[in-house]
């Protein structure tokens, strides 16, 4: 969080997290398409040829007032493949919130675990405590045969009932708001209760 009291903004850093193709990407394009333009800056990506995510996507979303200040909510996803640590903890670097995008399929079931535990680790070496850092869990892919339950995959990937988990269909815009709008609340939540 930055507090920009001059201008009244308040700056807000949510990143989107998870593995390689579980649709974090996806969830930004949606939600700088269904966006309006004079709420939301320019949609920066950077990819490599096979149309894959290199170092971080980047929206900005403005919204509302918070205790008269302009939040601005600076949106961030991550690279998922494993080579690119560095670069997923450097874009963790003054989080506000984590939205960890899940795919649904089977096969990516390790996967997402991995990458749970890779986040955590990294937040612990950067000095968060994981357990008060807003998160939203997105369970992506919905829509693709024989997914699994979203009560097994919140029993394997060990998440406690208090986090907000939400279906989605990313590349349909189905629980994309959602999974923001959740994060958003949580987000706002936990400034009021500690006051800016």
């Amino acid at each position: 969080m930055f507090i920009n009291r001059r201008r009244k903004e308040l700056n807000l850093k949510i990143v989107y997290y998870g593995p390689a193709l579980s649709g974090k990407t996806t969830n930004l394009q949606m939600v700088h398409a269904k966006t309006r333009p004079d709420l939301r800056g320019e949609l920066i990506s950077l990819k490599t040829r096979e149309d894959r995510t290199v170092f971080f996507d980047y929206l900005l979303l403005e919204l509302g007032q918070v205790a008269g200040l302009t939040p601005k909510f600076n949106l961030y996803t991550v690279p998922g493949q494993v080579y690119y640590a560095a670069s997923r903890k450097l874009v963790l670097q003054g989080v506000d919130g984590v939205i960890f995008v899940a795919d649904s399929q089977p096969s990516r079931l390790k996967a997402n675990q991995e990458s749970l535990q890779d986040l955590q680790r990294y937040l612990r070496e950067l000095g968060y405590d994981a357990q008060q850092l807003p998160l939203v869990v997105q369970f992506n892919k919905r829509d693709l045969p024989r997914v699994l339950p979203v009560s097994f995959m919140r029993k394997y990937l060990q998440l406690n009932g208090s986090t907000p988990v939400y279906e989605a269909v990313a590349v349909q815009g189905q629980g994309v708001f959602d999974t923001l709008k959740a994060m958003i609340n949580r987000v706002v939540g936990q400034i009021q209760r500690g006051g800016i």
